[in-house]
């Protein structure tokens, strides 16, 4: 071969590897590696199926935001969405129905009957705590508790405006506290009287800055404290309020148009499956597909009778709410 054509043969090379690594992509939008154990997941769906999913660390409003802003030219091919947000999104038209394999076996109030979303797993909200960071100060028990002005400048939450765990905090402690997903007035309330602490709210997942002791106190899920205790090695603990909380389904969501549609599928496929939901239960989550949570694993949790205190809401009704409860919070509060 002359030494002129060889510039032609490694560029047809790098275009023949450049289109096939494109062929084994596929974009998740809000799966960010420090949470719900995304890290070993993605790691484990590459090692399985061959398909590189990137890591993403926006949150789930972000995501819908994007996911709107790019409608005509779709970048993403799956979404990793609170409950709201998935429901939201559909209506905002820019997923599409998918019924994979382990579709069916999903139950009813876990998935949108078109298929426009389906449950992958849920957590329980509650009180992540870096007992070291509180120095010396008692562990809060309560959602009231953290209204002590010794608590001053420890309590986090995320931006309940813009991420889905930072709404649900909003929704567990309103509803623990009186309101319902009607009457927002006790989350307002509370919030208004939190600020007087000087409270941390970040955007993104704040796991880190939890084990850093950088926030002491943090509304966050059952699986990240476990997570935190029991694989790092902190001293955190988890903290269900004894007014009560709730737990909410993430779900999975196939992208509108997406790009990389069949891979899309797949990774849809392969966190609904035995080794995908096994690994969810490895990481503390409540898997969709109980039966991969053992009695090892469940050891790890609180007793049924703290989970006792942890509630539903009318999950459909909870997204029909967000935007009213956003706007007030923006206004009263933020």
């Amino acid at each position: 071969m002359g030494k002129k054509f060889l510039p032609l043969v490694l560029s047809l090379l790098f275009f023949s590897s450049a289109a096939l690594a494109q062929e084994q992509i596929a974009v998740c939008y809000n799966c960010p590696p420090e949470w719900a154990g995304w890290g070993k997941q993605l790691e484990l769906i590459l090692q399985e199926t061959g398909i590189a999913v990137p890591m993403d660390n926006k949150n789930s409003g972000q995501s819908v935001s994007q996911l709107i802003a790019e409608k005509a030219n779709p970048v993403a091919d799956v979404g990793y969405l609170g409950i709201s947000f998935a429901i939201n999104a559909m209506r905002e038209d820019v997923i599409t129905p998918y019924k994979g394999p382990g579709w069916e076996s999903v139950p009813a109030n876990l998935k949108d009957p078109d298929g426009n979303w389906v449950t992958i797993h849920s957590g329980s909200l509650g009180l992540m705590i870096n007992v070291d960071a509180l120095e010396g100060k008692p562990v809060p028990k309560s959602w009231k508790d953290l209204l002590d002005p010794q608590y001053k400048g420890m309590v986090g939450f995320l931006d309940p405006g813009s991420a889905f765990v930072g709404y649900v905090g909003a929704v567990a402690l309103n509803e623990a506290l009186g309101g319902t997903l009607d009457n927002f007035d006790p989350a307002i309330k509370f919030f208004k009287e939190l600020k007087k602490n000087d409270p941390i709210v970040p955007m993104q997942t704040s796991y880190a800055r939890v084990l850093s002791g950088e926030i002491p106190i943090l509304f966050d899920y059952d699986f990240n404290a476990y997570r935190a205790k029991y694989t790092d090695k902190a001293n955190v603990e988890f903290v269900i309020p004894s007014e009560g909380s709730i737990m909410v389904p993430y779900a999975m969501t196939l992208v509108k148009n997406a790009p990389h549609e069949a891979n899309g599928k797949k990774v849809i496929d392969f966190v609904l499956s035995d080794k995908g939901q096994k690994l969810w239960a490895e990481n503390f989550l409540r898997p969709v597909h109980t039966e991969a949570v053992t009695p090892e694993i469940a050891a790890y949790f609180l007793p049924d009778a703290e989970y006792a205190r942890v509630g539903t809401v009318d999950y459909a009704k909870m997204a029909e709410a967000q935007a009213a409860f956003t706007a007030r919070y923006l206004a009263e509060v933020k």
